[in-house]
């Protein structure tokens, strides 16, 4: 079921998928600068995670709502973020992972406390511009006050596992085998693409019921 949601930046839409039998958490997802909710791993989360008790939203900002083809500023994107969380947690009172994918998990990032969130997934976090690794976003990911899972490919131009700064103890960085910033891969790879979402999947579905449950 696809809603739209006012925001101060326009109206967002939802997507929800909901749990299969008891719902144990809400995991609401952003896209990123560059794409929609139709990205692979997103798709693959909202089907693999509704039968392991996990409601999934797939939220897609004013700017993609509107067709607009170039995301806003970063203080607009929180801006549309924030109404969102807010709608969904009313709707479904469960606990709250925020999250997202490239500029998604750094709109988690720096909106998790002021949504409530439980946790953050961070999905091929942007640490920084391909080949500027001095311009790092590192802060935005060590700042969230919650706990955070980073799922990120082993070749993405946007930050190799290898270049993630020491993390807190609340967080834990799953460094994948292969994987872009989409998490394709050459066909030489170990994993096929399906093989590889569907790891993702069962590894975030794992930290999100350990998360909720110790919660």
């Amino acid at each position: 079921m696809r809603i739209l949601i006012p925001t101060p930046a326009g109206d967002a839409a939802a997507t929800v998928t909901p749990a299969v039998g008891r719902a144990r958490a809400l995991l609401a997802l952003g896209h990123g600068a560059g794409g929609g909710v139709e990205a692979a791993d997103l798709r693959a989360l909202a089907a693999g995670l509704p039968p392991r008790g996990i409601t999934v939203a797939l939220v897609e900002q004013p700017w993609r709502v509107a067709g607009k083809r170039v995301a806003p500023a970063p203080k607009t994107l929180d801006s549309g973020w924030l109404p969102v969380t807010a709608r969904l947690t009313a709707e479904h009172p469960l606990p709250l992972v925020v999250g997202g994918r490239s500029a998604g998990a750094r709109v988690a990032c720096r909106t998790a406390a002021a949504s409530g969130a439980a946790g953050v997934l961070a999905l091929a976090f942007p640490l920084h511009p391909p080949g500027r690794p001095e311009r790092s976003r590192a802060a935005e990911l060590l700042e969230t006050g919650r706990p955070t899972l980073v799922v990120q490919g082993a070749t993405d131009p946007f930050g190799h596992p290898s270049e993630f700064p020491p993390l807190p103890p609340t967080h834990r960085l799953l460094g994948l085998p292969q994987g872009s910033h989409s998490f394709a891969a050459p066909k030489s790879a170990p994993l096929t693409a399906e093989e590889l979402l569907a790891r993702i999947t069962d590894m975030v579905g794992d930290w999100i019921l350990e998360l909720v449950r110790e919660g």
